[in-house]
């Protein structure tokens, strides 16, 4: 299990993200030890073992298929740039493919089902972001991951993209006011992820980008006013402990959003 779950690297973010919460919080009101904490702490030390073997899984699978199609002058030619350019490449590439496999989660009923797990967090922080289904993290990752392999990047960059987007995954989510000031609209920030997560109507379905805000932009998706959002999670009738969010994607009863697929994307957090 040592070698699937790193247990040092979760204590010292850990160590570093609780006090940063209560120096600079967003929401001064709520505790450390909030609602559902514990429900959290079972998705940080369990989830993540089937997410990384399902992901294995589903690459190794596509791989063989992309393999055929991409020639492998591509992968020479792509792996000869300088490490930091491939990383910056690495980045942009994998934060679109998470920007459009999380906007299909929010568009198609059946799939929300599976999204709408991580949206029943209630109270943000440094641990809510592991509540996260594994169907909806396998695939979402896939989607971020596969462009990346295909295209032959180098470890090093992937590695590298893969540190950068788990710390910001904890950041976004956190309960801290750490801001980028102008670079808000280059870097996900945690107000901006915060907005995402909002059970607000103006805020439904925004704020997809993972790590780059202007892809939002690109995507007319973006909200993020001055203020932040009062209340948090969805409307969708997800139960609380984690055993029963992993099968409520499959016992869900069958709503009419199920039977009449919009068209466009709109309204799905409920």
């Amino acid at each position: 299990m040592s070698d699937l779950v790193d247990l040092k690297a979760l204590l010292i973010v850990a160590l570093i993200f609780i006090p940063l919460e209560q120096l600079i919080p967003h929401h001064h009101e709520q505790k450390t030890l909030r609602r559902h904490w514990l429900n959290d702490v079972f998705y940080l030390l369990f989830n993540g073992i089937v997410i990384k073997i399902g992901l294995l899984a589903v690459v190794a699978v596509m791989m063989v298929g992309l393999g055929m199609v991409v020639p492998q002058s591509v992968g020479a030619a792509v792996r000869s740039q300088p490490i930091w350019l491939q990383t910056i490449e690495v980045i942009v590439l994998a934060d679109i493919g998470f920007y459009l496999a999380h906007r299909t989660f929010h568009a198609v009923p059946f799939l929300w089902r599976f999204h709408a797990v991580h949206h029943s967090i209630e109270e943000m922080d440094w641990l809510a972001g592991h509540r996260v289904h594994p169907v909806d993290q396998i695939l979402t990752k896939s989607a971020s991951y596969l462009p990346l392999f295909a295209l032959g990047f180098s470890p090093a960059a992937i590695v590298i993209y893969a540190l950068i987007y788990q710390w910001q995954s904890v950041l976004v989510h956190s309960n801290t006011r750490i801001g980028f000031g102008p670079l808000k609209w280059i870097l996900a920030s945690p107000k901006f992820h915060h907005w995402h997560h909002a059970n607000e109507r103006q805020a439904y379905d925004k704020n997809f980008a993972g790590q780059l805000p202007f892809l939002d932009v690109i995507g007319g998706t973006l909200y993020m006013p001055d203020r932040m959002p009062s209340k948090y999670g969805t409307d969708d009738p997800v139960p609380h402990l984690y055993h029963e969010q992993l099968a409520y994607p499959f016992t869900a009863a069958k709503s009419l959003d199920d039977v009449n697929l919009p068209s466009v994307i709109g309204e799905t957090q409920k």
